[in-house]
């Protein structure tokens, strides 16, 4: 069995009904909206958010209709985020096809993710759980919270692990620890077992974060962006941050302030992302990762029982750090 039937496979029912809830409430009459929803439906990923809160529902108890609603909420919300964010980075592209402002527009874009947002807040209303909506909302303010201090960010003339790491925890690992939580929550599990399940999201979000910046110095076309795209973007992720403050050239501190303030050319870039890669960037960021997946993994591991879901969990978290896209 493939690593991907191995993660749906004790959710399998429960993801059909996830995928029927979720197409009902892109459906629409207005062609314009309609035309995006289905072009958004047609580059459907892996689901491996929805797919986290159905296992946890598993582990933690039994799928219900909040758990369901919940999930739909938080992947509604996970891609209104995606949508706005595309156009607030000018990027033409998402995962090597179009994004949704490139094939549509900007304005399209922006009301399309309204439209995706308020839908998330109304499953989020239909799980009847006040907990549960918390927590939806609070996400999409974190989410919000997150770019805006990326974007200030911009003008620092520091490295800083730690800005690093509270962006990533708001702009990434914050939806994986809702999708942990929500899951938590349907089910009735105690608050310091929710607690656990939050702890236990954020940790794979912190891996599958720096997973996609380390995909960032490599150049395939598998992953679905160019070399060196983050660069491209103003953004200095954990490969480089850590060179910087070990290896701190004086060149190499000029041609990051330069990429932070959008004026580094594409040469300077591939410069950085090789003066990263000699300096051993990657290496250190991938032991920060594995780091966290142990954390992961260790609770997974402290459960007794359900060996089908914890088996689909430690795939799950694996995945998360081994993908290759």
């Amino acid at each position: 069995m493939d690593s991907s039937s191995l993660i749906k496979s004790p959710v399998t029912a429960e993801l059909e009904a996830f995928e029927k809830l979720f197409d009902a409430t892109l459906a629409s009459d207005n062609v314009l909206l309609n035309s995006a929803t289905d072009y958004i439906r047609r580059r459907n990923g892996k689901r491996m958010r929805p797919i986290l809160v159905l296992l946890l529902g598993k582990l933690l108890g039994n799928v219900c209709d909040a758990t369901l609603h919940a999930a739909v909420s938080l992947e509604l919300l996970h891609t209104a985020s995606l949508v706005h964010d595309d156009v607030v980075d000018e990027s033409a592209e998402r995962r090597g096809q179009l994004s949704v402002n490139a094939a549509f527009s900007n304005k399209v874009a922006v009301l399309v993710g309204d439209f995706l947002l308020a839908n998330s807040l109304v499953h989020a209303s239909q799980t009847f759980n006040h907990a549960i909506i918390g927590t939806v909302s609070v996400l999409g303010r974190e989410l919000a919270d997150g770019e805006l201090l990326q974007l200030s960010n911009v003008s620092s003339d520091t490295f800083s692990e730690e800005v690093y790491f509270k962006v990533i925890r708001k702009k990434t690992a914050a939806l994986f620890a809702a999708c942990s939580k929500v899951a938590a929550i349907s089910v009735g599990a105690s608050e310091e077992l929710t607690e656990q399940a939050r702890l236990f999201g954020e940790r794979i979000g912190i891996c599958f974060q720096i997973r996609d910046d380390i995909f960032d110095y490599f150049n395939s076309p598998e992953i679905g962006k160019p070399t060196g795209n983050d660069m491209a973007e103003g953004k200095l992720t954990l490969p480089l941050l850590y060179v910087l403050n070990t290896h701190p050239e004086e060149w190499a501190v000029e041609l990051a302030l330069k990429v932070r303030n959008g004026n580094a050319t594409e040469e300077e870039i591939k410069r950085l992302v090789e003066f990263t890669i000699q300096n051993g960037g990657i290496e250190y960021a991938e032991e920060v990762m594995l780091k966290y997946r142990s954390q992961a993994l260790d609770w997974v591991n402290s459960f007794e029982g359900v060996p089908e879901v914890k088996q689909a969990l430690t795939a799950f978290v694996n995945y998360v750090t081994e993908r290759k896209k």
